[in-house]
């Protein structure tokens, strides 16, 4: 097989150039930043993912550096309403927990296994549109350059401009608040009981989400649109002490405020072009799916690329369906009910997560799909 291009070294990527290599295919990833990216990002790495990393021989070396999250808990602001355990799918999955660790610790592992087998990584390659051509494709940079190869995987974000240069749609929903993530040095389980790694927080007002991750505690928050940003965070220690109050100031090491969307795009492939990751589709947060799903997108490609057309037909069909009927639908079926204003209709969702948590049939029918793998294979009763 001819050269794979990469567009993106993010961790869907990296994750498809080392897939790729691991079968003996050349591949070349282009990256537009000179390094890798050091945000935090996504920090959640469900059972299925694992069990990719794994295939691919680096999960050990995530494991080191991430928190094994055996349980995640709903609360309210009230307090503490059940926790479900992960071990409930130890039949289904040799990983029945999550792993909580930020995406910028991942990639420098995969990055060093692509290098070490081979692939080429290109950095300051600013992706700016693709030519498909007989044998393939012929990337170009908004400099001039141009990179060839048989197939483009492109994983360059939200905002790709491969997407973008192929006319591809990318119809959805713009969330009318915005998200804002503190990151906090502060002991969460000294000020709240009953707190697990992962911790959703129901409100019709101020609902949050409470997460661990190796370096911070991470706190997520509703907040107004329209309103200046620094407005916003000149109030956070405010909202954060509704959270918990330490009697005196949060300790915040870093917060941002961004927009989300929940975003599809209208084909998942166009000739030999492949849209992955967030290139593909986009979600909020709640849950953890986003870079989940965009990692199972390049293992679904790059088996189907050594297997044939028919075969990456096939995957990226398969791709665009989960990513509407599964992503989409959890996604936005979480942020629903953490946001519920019916208190009757909240008050029986909690009643219900309770009955599921006492019940370990129906808490591993929940977390089937919760934790992705009901997304991915059938699953015996």
């Amino acid at each position: 097989m001819s050269r794979i291009v990469v567009a993106g070294a993010g961790p869907v990527g990296l994750t498809a150039a080392l897939a790729l290599a691991r079968q003996g295919v050349a591949v070349t990833v282009l990256e537009a930043g000179d390094e890798l990216a050091a945000e935090s990002r996504a920090s959640t790495f469900h059972p299925p993912t694992l069990e990719m990393l794994a295939e691919l021989g680096v999960v050990d070396a995530l494991l080191a550096r991430g928190l094994i999250a055996p349980t995640f808990a709903y609360r309210d602001r009230a307090g503490h309403v059940a926790t479900l355990d992960l071990s409930v799918l130890a039949q289904d999955t040799p990983y029945p927990y999550r792993v909580q660790c930020e995406q910028s610790k991942l990639t420098p592992i995969l990055r060093a296994e692509v290098e070490a087998a081979g692939g080429v990584i290109r950095f300051g390659w600013p992706v700016a549109g693709v030519d498909q051509v007989a044998d393939g494709v012929v990337v170009r940079a908004a400099d001039g350059r141009t990179e060839r190869g048989g197939w483009l995987i492109a994983a360059d974000g939200a905002h790709s401009a491969v997407r973008r240069s192929l006319g591809v749609a990318f119809a959805g929903i713009t969330y009318p608040e915005r998200f804002l993530v503190a990151s906090t040095d502060e002991d969460l389980p000294g000020l709240l009981d009953h707190l697990a790694e992962v911790n959703y927080v129901f409100d019709p007002v101020d609902w949050s989400v409470l997460l661990r991750t190796p370096d911070h505690w991470r706190v997520l928050l509703p907040t107004p649109d329209g309103t200046p940003d620094r407005d916003e965070l000149d109030r956070l220690d405010g909202r954060l002490r509704q959270v918990a109050d330490p009697g005196r100031p949060w300790q915040v090491a870093h917060a941002s405020i961004y927009r989300v969307h929940q975003r599809v795009a209208e084909r998942f492939q166009v000739g030999r072009v492949l849209l992955a990751g967030d290139a593909a589709h986009v979600n909020n947060p709640l849950g953890g799916l986003g870079m989940n799903s965009g990692i199972h997108d390049a293992m679904a490609y790059t088996r189907a690329l050594v297997t044939g057309d028919g075969a990456v037909r096939l995957a990226t069909t398969q791709r665009r369906r989960i990513a509407l009927e599964y992503v989409q639908t959890v996604s936005h079926q979480n942020y629903q009910r953490l946001t519920a204003t019916d208190p009757v209709a909240r008050a029986a969702y909690l009643d219900e997560i309770r009955a599921i948590a006492a019940d370990p049939v129906r808490a591993r029918a929940h977390l089937l799909r919760a934790c992705m793998i009901a997304s991915l294979r059938p699953v015996p009763a």
